[in-house]
């Protein structure tokens, strides 16, 4: 009963949530089902070594038991991490005479049973790796688990190891639920309590029948270290809630939080949404060079305490506009997380209201802002500016005391977009480039004596053609101010800042308190635009992203980091000139009306044939010049594109509803201008 009722519970059918729970969501199979190992009743929160070391020799015994130590020592253990799991080629490529999986002697010279000891003696927990196949992931082709399903459990379990990551490599095509379900119950004959990780990548809807078989399971391919990677997780993930509860869990992958690919604003998005969607938090950083801000949003205990609450409810996403996202998270004392989540590349004012979010009516709420750990107070509306890439969490209640907190505002900063449709804003030097802050009281408390005040970096023009003063702004009350901004002469292409900032009196009767609101945006000032015929790979671009990995130059897409991709070759084609992402993906260049064609020839990079299928367009402002599709098992084609008059060309790739081996290529891409 208790698994049935957290299973509702998630869908919001016990909370009251305002959300209409389709008749498709009823009729997916409940979690009250779950795997009743009382193992994992709230997410596993602890680290794996692979996003950080890979197979490279400094994974080994000595690393391990430094984590171990850093989780004492830094905070992490008190805060609540537990595992230190262990991930492939840890092991020898053969088994032993006995057939038994062999520590390797370099790696771990003391075997894999004295580093779990040494962890377990610190007050933590240890996990392992293996594959649900012949032979692990790793092209060395260390042993898999396949047919020695009670062996390997066995001998897990006398080395007491406390958590099984079980992945999903070399499966030699046998039906995933029959492989997963042998390592299941191999592991309850052992007798030792191991939370099992099914790590099967979604690939066949594990969240249909994967809660009765593991304590979690994962939803998607690999995460990557790039925003790209982290939105289209959430984007698969977020619909999930249905099917998460106490003891099985969606499992969206590691956290890439410090590997140093996202920015701090990308990372807080990163752990924020996680933590909603009750996701496990395993460390995937390493912890040796971590900074003090890595830890600080690692350590954060009250985004710790949404992923760890004990009702176990997975974030439902109530509205989304656009990718400007609501989650909404009953919790088990009553209050309820709400998530105010932009993954656009425009900062924007994100709201809902405590009726939409599930609570019950009263005179006033408290908005607990966990990332900033302060209290404001509201008549209802749940708010806030939200940058780009950005996510507000707040906890919500209602509050009898709600007179002790200032008003809950948000204040923004718009700027015109660059074209139709853009995500971006530029400003160009010697233009007025006009664009508006609004302040915005959303609290019992009327704010008054309101001062709005908008600086730039040195030497740029900032004038307000609006009085950016007034007495008041009661509630819902909208004080604008517009400005024109415009950067110096010679100002050097780049990202450069904007900060709005507003003061404002209010009064509880008592006397009157002063309080402050910022906001942050920043605008693109673009290189020249090209001239004459270039090669695309050569002319500096004003935006760029990709879904995994970076956009790579004159090499296609390796997914990770910069410059781990090959030769551009398609269809055994090579190219010396070109670009390689990974769908979806958006590359924007400034032509400043100044170019007239672009051609290229596109394809699945032959690094992942026996997958891909993707569309290339290329627009001109907000009109698309040309459009082809092709998959891995095309050769290269091409196309040609008029962009005459342009102010910006974007190349753009789509994934055709799968991002599996969404290898894009723009191979030997030219612009021509005048």
């Amino acid at each position: 009963m208790r698994r049935l009722l957290s299973a509702l519970t998630a869908a919001g059918v016990l909370l009251g949530l305002s959300v209409a729970v389709t008749a498709a969501e009823v009729a997916r199979p409940p979690s009250a089902y779950a795997l009743d190992n009382g193992l994992a009743l709230t997410p596993p929160m602890g680290f794996n070594n692979w996003n950080a070391t890979h197979c490279r020799a400094e994974f080994n015994e000595a690393m391990v038991k430094g984590i171990a130590d850093i989780f004492v020592s830094s905070g992490l253990q008190d805060a609540g991490y537990q595992y230190v799991n262990i991930d492939d080629c840890w092991a020898l490529p053969q088994r032993d005479a006995d057939g038994n999986l062999v520590p390797d002697p370099v790696r771990f010279p003391n075997g894999i049973k004295a580093v779990a000891d040494y962890v377990h003696a610190k007050g933590l927990k240890f996990g392992i790796y293996t594959s649900a196949g012949t032979k692990t992931c790793n092209v060395a082709g260390f042993p898999g688990a396949l047919g020695h399903e009670q062996q390997d459990a066995n001998l897990f379990a006398s080395w007491g190891v406390d958590y099984l990551k079980y992945d999903n490599c070399n499966n030699q095509g046998v039906d995933a639920r029959l492989r997963y379900t042998a390592m299941r119950d191999a592991l309850a004959a052992t007798g030792r309590p191991i939370v099992y990780s099914i790590c099967e990548w979604g690939q066949n809807q594990p969240w249909t029948w994967a809660p009765s078989v593991g304590n979690l399971w994962r939803t998607t391919g690999d995460i990557g270290d790039s925003w790209g990677s982290v939105r289209g997780i959430v984007r698969t993930n977020m619909n999930l809630y249905p099917f998460a509860g106490p003891g099985g869990w969606n499992d969206p992958d590691m956290l890439e939080v410090g590997n140093g690919g996202m920015t701090g604003t990308e990372y807080r998005s990163h752990f924020s949404l996680w933590a909603m969607m009750a996701a496990p938090l395993l460390i995937g950083s390493d912890l040796r060079r971590a900074t003090p801000a890595t830890l600080e949003i690692l350590l954060n205990r009250e985004v710790i305490a949404v992923d760890q609450d004990p009702l176990g409810a997975q974030a439902k996403p109530v509205r989304n506009d656009g990718g400007r996202v609501v989650f909404v998270r009953p919790l088990a004392n009553g209050d309820t997380a709400v998530a105010l989540y932009n993954e656009t590349d425009t900062g924007a004012v994100i709201r809902t209201t405590a009726a939409e979010a599930g609570l019950g009516r009263a005179p006033a709420y408290a908005l607990r802002d966990v990332w900033r750990h302060e209290t404001t107070e509201t008549a209802g509306v749940v708010s806030a500016y939200v940058p780009a890439h950005g996510t507000v969490v707040y906890r919500v209640a209602a509050a009898k005391n709600w007179a002790d907190y200032a008003p809950a505002t948000d204040l923004s900063v718009t700027i015109p977009p660059a074209y139709p449709g853009a995500t971006i804003s530029v400003v160009q030097p010697g233009t007025a480039n006009p664009l508006s802050t609004a302040f915005t009281n959303h609290g019992r408390m009327p704010a008054t004596q309101v001062a709005t005040s908008l600086s730039a970096p040195a030497g740029w023009t900032v004038q307000a053609t609006s009085p950016p003063t007034g007495n008041r702004a009661g509630t819902e009350e909208v004080f604008d101010t517009q400005w024109t901004v415009a950067p110096p002469a010679g100002a050097a292409p780049g990202s450069y800042p904007l900060t709005a900032r507003t003061t404002f009196i209010w009064n509880d009767d008592e006397q009157p308190r002063s309080a402050a609101v910022e906001s942050a945006a920043s605008v693109l000032v673009p290189s020249p635009p090209p001239s004459g015929t270039q090669w695309l790979s050569d002319v500096p671009w004003v935006h760029a992203t990709s879904f995994w990995g970076p956009i790579e130059l004159d090499r296609s897409n390796g997914e990770r980091g910069a410059h781990d991709g090959h030769t551009i070759t398609i269809g055994g084609v090579t190219y010396a000139k070109g670009i390689g992402a990974h769908a979806p993906s958006e590359i924007v260049y400034y032509t400043g009306g100044q170019c007239a064609t672009v051609s290229s020839d596109y394809g699945i990079d032959d690094e992942k044939s026996g997958n891909g299928d993707a569309t290339w367009q290329v627009w001109a402002d907000g009109t698309l010049a040309a459009e082809g599709s092709a998959t891995w098992r095309d050769g290269p084609k091409h196309l040609d594109a008029d962009v005459t008059g342009a102010s910006f060309v974007r190349l753009v790739t789509l994934d055709n509803g799968s991002t599996n081996s969404d290898h894009t290529d723009w191979a030997a891409a030219q612009i021509g201008c005048d």
